[in-house]
This record gives structure tokens, sequence and C-alpha cells, in this order.
């Protein structure tokens, strides 16, 4: 093999002489050569079906992401039924329980055979029916989901019955028959021991304080928009509850009573429409933070169509106008509800629903832009600070300081004879407006020269 190498070089080169050393490189490159072209003439893999096991674990890993993701699914499920309550029951985080109760309508006793197969659904038969879709869920796919990665109870009533029936799912079908029960109106769902056989997923989600955190915020903003309907959120085995609204007809009350007076007091109403049936329909009303508020953060509730979602683009176009607005590392908080035709809307983008895609996109964020940097300069005309009066004392420690500083104590209708101190704003979120303030002059804490002359002429007196 060497020498028919060495034969076939040098007729090739035939003024060159190849050295042995040279010759065994040459012949490393043939068997090179040769092994390359051996794995290139073996099978391509062999292209075989999943089991349908495989596949469903795969896809509820998609919908079911973490679990809030699981507690938005079963919230919007009972807001399809037109509940006007609903009780969330959390146990670490939502690893090891996540219980929704509801008031609604329940489910049939003959739909509980097929209800957590995979895309089995009563808001839409036909693919046609997405383009005039209006409840929350229309795939089918999230019971099943939760079937697949955690055990799943079901117990409903409808009206009229008796009793109520309670049943087990594993694997999207039933473990059991349903059994009968006792059951107040509406449907209850368990979802015990999430991820419960993915265990990478599970250790992911240790934190339980940041799990249980997003269920909270997450019931926040749907209390908000849902005025209607009254929440409540607690950790099992907690008697106080981190979230409990009641139905209200205002909205700003809902906010109040959600995100408090701080946040309230603060806000402005913003509408914004257009009726052009040749290019743009859409009906946008909410309520924006005003100059006077202050956060580290941006809070942003947005609903299209009732549908909780996420618009980045339109996020950063509100904070491109409240950059201009607010002081340094400001965030605003919004709040914005937008109603456009349904066949504008594409709600079928995101495996978990949190994106839509809007027709004419653009000149929407475009008109809200302009509506929300408007009424700010509206009203960024005026602006509310906390003041400190002033009063003339003397200096610092000196016995007129002390005698007035006494007698303001005691005229104060405000202090509290039991010795408990009373609430007083930090001085570096004030704002001095008289010069003569003594708590903004140096002078104020060094003491009167001519004071300690007295003292020391009364000394030498004594002596």
């Amino acid at each position: 093999m060497l020498q028919s190498s060495q034969l076939r070089f040098s007729r090739a080169f035939p003024f060159q002489q190849t050295s042995g050393f040279e010759a065994m490189e040459i012949e490393e490159g043939f068997e090179t050569g040769k092994n390359h072209l051996e794995k290139n003439l073996i099978d391509p893999p062999k292209i075989h079906r999943l089991e349908e096991s495989v596949v469903n674990r795969i896809a509820a890993g998609e919908v079911i992401q973490r679990p809030v993701s699981a507690v938005k699914e079963l919230v919007e499920n009972s807001l399809d039924a037109s509940s006007t309550s609903i009780n969330i029951v959390i146990k670490d985080g939502g690893l090891k329980l996540i219980q929704v109760s509801d008031d609604g309508h329940g489910i049939r006793y003959e739909d509980l055979p097929i209800l957590c197969e995979r895309h089995t659904t009563s808001k839409l038969s036909v693919y046609e029916d997405l383009q005039n879709i209006k409840s929350m869920g229309f795939r089918g796919e999230a019971l099943a989901s939760m079937t697949y990665v955690a055990h799943v109870t079901v117990t409903t009533i409808t009206g009229g019955q008796l009793h109520g029936y309670r049943v087990s799912y594993r694997d999207g079908v039933m473990e059991h028959e349903p059994k009968a029960c006792a059951a107040v109106k509406g449907t209850q769902i368990m979802i015990e021991n999430l991820f419960y056989n993915m265990t990478a997923r599970r250790k992911t989600l240790q934190n339980s304080a940041d799990d249980y955190a997003k269920i909270v915020d997450l019931i926040c903003r749907f209390a908000v928009h849902h005025i209607n309907v009254s929440f409540s959120c607690r950790k099992h085995g907690a008697a106080r509850t981190d979230v409990h609204t009641v139905a209200t007809s205002s909205r700003i009350d809902a906010i109040k009573s959600i995100y408090g007076v701080s946040v309230s007091r603060d806000l402005i109403e913003v509408t914004a429409s257009a009726n052009d049936p040749s290019c743009l329909v859409f009906n946008m009303h909410g309520y924006i933070s005003n100059s006077n508020y202050s956060a580290k953060k941006m809070t942003m509730v947005l609903f299209i169509n009732d549908r909780l979602v996420e618009c980045t683009a339109l996020k950063r176009a509100i904070e491109v106008v409240y950059a201009a607005t607010l002081p340094k590392a400001s965030k605003p908080f919004v709040y914005m509800s937008i109603i456009l035709p349904p066949e504008h809307v594409d709600v079928n983008v995101h495996p978990t629903k949190r994106e839509v895609s809007l027709l004419n996109q653009e000149r929407i964020i475009e008109t809200i832009q302009t509506t929300i940097e408007s009424q700010l300069r509206c009203s960024n005309s005026t602006r509310t600070f906390l003041t400190q009066q002033s009063s003339q004392v003397g200096p610092l420690g000196t016995v007129k300081h002390l005698e007035q500083k006494k007698s303001n104590k005691d005229s104060d209708p405000n202090s509290s004879p039991s010795g408990f101190k009373s609430q007083k704003v930090p001085v570096n979120k004030m704002v001095r407006t008289d010069s003569k303030d003594p708590a903004g002059r140096m002078d104020a804490y060094l003491q009167d020269t001519s004071i300690k002359q007295k003292e020391k002429s009364s000394l030498s007196s004594m002596r």
C-alpha cells in the first residue's frame, strides 16, 4: 500500500522526491478519507412515531410552565362559567396544592368522562369560530395538560341537582367512575403534586415564596378588571387572605382596595378610540399615574377583549412617554382595557395565550401613546409635596430651645399621652420652604457664644 501510494504520488509530481515521513502522512490522509466515506454510507436514523403519553407530557410542559400558569387557566375557566365568586387556596407555592372554587354553572355529568381529554372543549366547534371567540379558553388543552403533570380532582354540581359528583383524573382519563357527594353551587378543581414526574422542572421551582407572589399578583390583576367578581386568595391553613375583593361598580375603588390609596389617589382617566372600518377600529379605557406617583417598578395591567395579556411594544411606548415626565428611576402604574373586533385579534399565538397579535397594532399603539402624552402634559402643571412647617426657636441646646420644645409638645393635640411615638415623615422626604428653618442652617447645631460667656462669668462670681 505504501509503495503504490508513493508511486502514484511520484508520477503526479515527477520532479519531487518523497521522504518516508511524507509518505506516511499521505497514507494517513487516505485512511481518513476512507473512514469518512464509510460513515457517509451508514443508514440515517429511522423516524418513528412517538407514543401518545410522551407527546402529551411534552405538550403539558409548554402549557403549564409553572404553578401560576395552572392558576391562570383555572381562573379563566371559572370566568367563562359566569362565576361571581372565585376562591383560591395555595400550598407550597402551588407545588403541593392548587385549589380553585367558583359558583359558576358547573359541569354536566355526561361530560365528566371526556372532561380532561386533549382538545375537548365547549367553547368552539370549528376553526372559523376563532374569528369571533369571546371566551378565555378555546383549545381544550389546559385541564388535559394538568392531568399529565399532576393529580387532578374535580367536584362539580349543576343547577337543579340534589348532589354533586367527584372524580379524579390521571393522564387525561378518569381513574374511577364519578362518585356522588355533597357540593355547593359551581365547581372545585384541586391540583396536587404538580410536576411530580418532572424532576428537573420541580427542582427549579423550589422557591415557594416567589411562586406564591406571582399567583397573588395574577389574582390582583384579574380583580382590577373583573370588578363584578369577588376574588380571594390565601395560603393553605392560613386564616387571613392575602387577596380579598368584593364586587364593586367602581374601577377606582377596586384599584384602591388592591393596590392601596397611595396608587388610586394619583391616577388620571384616559380614553382613546377610533372608528374607521377601512383602517382602524378600537376603543381604549384606562387609568394611568400622574406626575406625583413614584415607584421603582412599572406596573402595567393590560386586558385586550377582556383577556389578560402582555404587549411589549405598547409597554415600551408608554415607558418612553413617562421617561420625559417622571423623575429618573420612577416607573408608572398603568391599567388599560382595549376592545377590538374579535376578527382583528389573533389569540392563537402563544401556548399559554399570554400574547396576542393585533391588526394595525402600530397605529393603535401610536394613538394610545399620543393620548397618554397629552394627558400627562395637562396634569403636569401641579405637583404635590410634603412640607415641614417653619417655627421660630432658639439655638439647639439652649434653655429657650428646650422650653419651646416642651411647650410645643404640651400644645400638640396629636401627641400621644400614653408615650407612643406618633408617625413622623422622614426629613429626606420633605421639602424645605423657609430658609429660616433651623433644621436647614448649620448654626442651629452650634451653641451661642454669648451664652457661654454668661455661664463663665456666673461661675467666676460664685468663686
